[in-house]
């Protein structure tokens, strides 16, 4: 009878060595499934910092991820905050307004502890879903949302366009300058005003003859292609463009009739854009700090500083637009003299640019 106990005590010892086992090795499996949860956040030095635990998505405007301008601006931020902190990020691309919400809603639903919305046709997207999800973080660029859990920021265009506006009026030779808009909405009309104006304040004829063409669309480079050959074919010799990836239409078209021989230009916008399609055909740009907007807004989220709730401006006096260094290269170290003297008056007061 002892050796029976004995024996069974023996087996129940083994069977409860056995189980600890099991159970030890399926505490691992679960840790391990855990791994890479964060899958294209941080490198293994950044693994251990909280940034690296947060997730910042952008949905795109419908000029798309690569349009050269904005939107691309935006990404290269969030692409330096992951670079620069392990924090996850990425982006959905709205080919038109009916992806805009899905997209957002996508990042909330995966818990994103920030969502981007760039572009003005995001307001409306931007204001339901942010109402329906008060605990979810938003940032907004070119439009404002007056939400406690939304930071937006937009820039003052019109004072950056008067600056490349005296560029154009005092550099072109045939007094005939154009104007190539995405969409006619609000923002892109700022554009149109401060660019005119600019124009005015130093060459009143080239003002007159300003042609205008708003091609309807962010994301049709075609169509700005069209639109840069029938004002370069009525005497244009410079083009400022506000149209996204449809811009990149307009430079195409002054490429091949630069390589014609031709004295033509194009005015980039957003970015400094000689960088992508060459000091050639740029003659500068008129630059915002999207990418400067949006990575600092998002390093706040990351340090524990964000602030919802506020709508941020930024103007000439806060270097959030202007001119790009690489403007010496083709534009005249007096006409230069001349944007810095407008852009001090601009500063101070002495002239107010007009919006519309």
């Amino acid at each position: 009878m002892k050796k029976q106990v004995g024996f069974m005590l023996m087996i129940i010892l083994a069977l409860t060595v056995v189980l600890s086992a099991c159970g030890s090795k399926s505490d691992n499996g679960a840790n391990n499934s855990n791994k890479g949860s964060n899958e294209g956040a941080a490198s293994p030095g950044n693994s251990e910092a909280p940034a690296s635990k947060l997730k910042i998505g952008m949905a795109t405007d419908v000029g798309g991820v690569n349009d050269k301008s904005f939107n691309q601006s935006a990404w290269e931020a969030l692409k330096k905050v992951t670079a620069d902190t392990g924090a996850a990020t990425k982006y959905l691309e709205s080919k038109g307004d009916a992806d805009m919400e899905p997209n957002l809603k996508a990042f909330v639903s995966q818990k994103y502890d920030l969502t981007w919305g760039i572009g003005l046709l995001f307001t409306d997207a931007m204001t339901k879903v942010a109402k329906e999800n008060p605990d979810s973080k938003f940032g907004l660029i070119d439009a404002e949302v007056q939400l406690p859990n939304v930071e937006s920021v937009t820039f003052a265009e019109n004072e950056g366009s008067f600056l490349v506006g005296v560029v154009a009026g005092m550099v072109t030779k045939t007094n005939k300058i154009g104007f190539v808009g995405g969409m006619e909405i609000p923002v892109i009309k700022k554009f149109e005003a401060g660019f005119k104006a600019g124009i005015e304040a130093v060459n009143p004829e080239a003002a007159k003859n300003l042609k205008i063409n708003y091609v309807g669309d962010f994301s049709k480079p075609d169509l700005g292609k069209q639109a840069a050959a029938t004002m370069y074919d009525a005497g244009v010799d410079i083009i400022f463009h506000a149209s996204g990836a449809s811009g990149n239409g307009v430079f195409n078209e002054a490429k091949s009739r630069k390589g014609a021989g031709k004295d033509v230009w194009v005015i980039g916008v957003d970015k400094d854009q000689s960088l992508e399609f060459g000091d050639e055909i740029t003659l500068t740009s008129m630059m915002k700090g999207v990418e400067e907007a949006v990575y600092k807004i998002s390093k706040d989220l990351i340090d524990g500083n964000w602030k919802g709730g506020q709508v941020v401006t930024l103007g000439l006096k806060d270097n959030g637009v202007g001119l790009p260094e690489t403007s010496t290269k083709n534009v005249p170290a007096d006409v230069l003299a001349k944007v810095e003297e407008y852009k001090q008056k601009i500063i101070s007061g002495e002239i107010t640019v007009p919006v519309k």
